[in-house]
This record gives C-alpha cells, sequence and structure tokens, in this order.
C-alpha cells in the first residue's frame, strides 16, 4: 500500500487535533503537523488561506490527505476508510 501523504493543520492547545495526531501515529501514519497557532505574521496568513481553501470554517483539526481528501475534525471512522 502506497504512503499517502498527510497534513493536519492544528491548534497547539487543541484537545481534538491532539486525538487526531495520536490516532495517526497509534495507526504508523507519516503526517506533517502545522500548528497554527505558534506562527505569526505572514506566515500565520498564508497558511490560515491555505486551510480555508479546505475548509471554510477554518475549524482544527483539518486533516488533508493527498491534497484532495479533507476530513474536518478528529473522525476515526473517515480517516479509516481514507487510511486503510
Amino acid at each position: 500500500m502506497a504512503q499517502k501523504k498527510v497534513k493536519v493543520y492544528a491548534l497547539s492547545t487543541c484537545i481534538h487535533c491532539k486525538n487526531a495526531k495520536k490516532y495517526l501515529d497509534d495507526m504508523g501514519v507519516e503526517y506533517e503537523c502545522v500548528h497554527v497557532d505558534q506562527l505569526s505574521g505572514d506566515e500565520r496568513k498564508a497558511v490560515v488561506e491555505e486551510v480555508r481553501r479546505y475548509n471554510p470554517a477554518t475549524s482544527f483539526p483539518t486533516v488533508v490527505i493527498d491534497d484532495e481528501c479533507v476530513v474536518v475534525g478528529f473522525k476515526k471512522d473517515e480517516l479509516d476508510k481514507i487510511l486503510r
């Protein structure tokens, strides 16, 4: 099975974000994590725009898989379906 490209947009203080990352870790999924609340200035603006393209509500976590599948919030069932 090919490794999927997974990117997690998260807030460092968000319990749902922590749970989503722990779940991905437990599944052995490699992912890139961006803590949006730890960015500042233009970098933060650019990343918020990026998140908005995938998730207009810009809520967290926003998990993007292979640049096309988006899971908003911590939804184990959806993540399982896409990542298995």
